[in-house]
């Protein structure tokens, strides 16, 4: 028998995928299942009710007295918030991993370990205890809030409690995904290569956009993925700087299973989220794959 048969690779395969069934499947299965269900009475969950998609039609429409379906926008309001809220941190971390991880890359041997420890410290921090953090430097009686309220003219500046609060605080929990990856990429970089653009006549902004970013393009893809996908799903966050005034889908998946106690309308936003980020991976997958087929 040969060691690439098929009988031989399913028993190097098998016990991962049956971990993974286990660990994963399984429990995705289980979800699924109870957001087709309803709300017990004194549970969360009427296993005896029959199944229906009853939840999923509450995401986008309400029930009048009389019957009729009305449009709720409110749910979808969320979703959207969500969607802009991850999508903006992971731009802002590429522009600022970009420059760092490039940085990085250009230090010596014994420096560059020095910086992937700094930017790792913060990971030796509960991520519950950094956004309290945040929550100290953004106060009404904080240096920063004082700074900014004395520099704009404009009225009272507002830093917690809000999206822009949310976003600094995802930022700032997220970076570290974005710039090791594509310090990763950078850490064997050929700087010639950029000399031999400035020959050919290249300014900066043509070698960045010929030279760098192509070469970086594997680590930004990689570190997108790291910072989109948890920022869409991210509780504490919006929890502790938004201050509940602005909702996203981890709060709101929260709520359903803690105060609300509606276990299938908890399981369906996470089905709805988790589909979402399936999509993301996809649509990451087709363009990276017809990216290397133009090659």
């Amino acid at each position: 028998m040969s060691v690439t048969s098929p009988f031989r690779r399913a028993g190097l395969v098998g016990p991962a995928l049956l971990v993974v069934l286990i660990l994963v499947g399984i429990p995705l299965g289980i979800m699924a299942w109870v957001s087709l269900l309803g709300r017990g009475a004194t549970i969360g969950v009427d296993w005896q009710s029959a199944p229906s998609f009853a939840n999923y039609t509450r995401l986008i429409w309400e029930e009048d007295f009389d019957g009729t379906l009305l449009f709720n926008p409110t749910y979808l309001s969320i979703f959207w918030r969500s969607v802009w809220q991850a999508a903006a941190t992971t731009v802002i971390c590429v522009a600022l991993g970009l420059p760092v991880a490039l940085w990085m890359s250009s230090l010596s041997r014994g420096a560059r370990d020095i910086a992937v420890l700094l930017i790792t410290i913060p990971f030796w921090t509960n991520l519950l205890v950094r956004n309290y953090a945040w929550l100290i430097i953004l106060r009404e009686d904080g240096a920063v809030s004082k700074a900014a309220n004395a520099v704009w003219p404009f009225g009272p500046v507002q830093l917690l409690y809000n999206d822009a609060a949310i976003l600094i605080g995802l930022v700032y929990s997220f970076l570290p995904f974005m710039i090791l990856p594509i310090y990763a990429g950078f850490e064997k970089f050929d700087w010639r290569l950029l000399e031999a653009a400035y020959d050919l006549g290249a300014n900066r902004r043509r070698a960045l956009t010929r030279v760098i970013v192509p070469l970086a393009m594997p680590g930004i893809i990689a570190g997108s993925m790291l910072v989109f996908i948890p920022s869409l799903g991210s509780f504490v966050t919006a929890a502790i700087l938004g201050g509940g005034k602005s909702m996203m889908m981890g709060n709101l998946i929260q709520l359903q299973f803690g105060q609300s106690r509606n276990w299938p309308f908890g399981a369906t936003i996470s089905v709805v989220l988790l589909a979402l980020m399936m999509l993301v991976l996809m649509g990451i997958a087709i363009w990276k794959n017809r990216q290397e087929a133009k090659r």
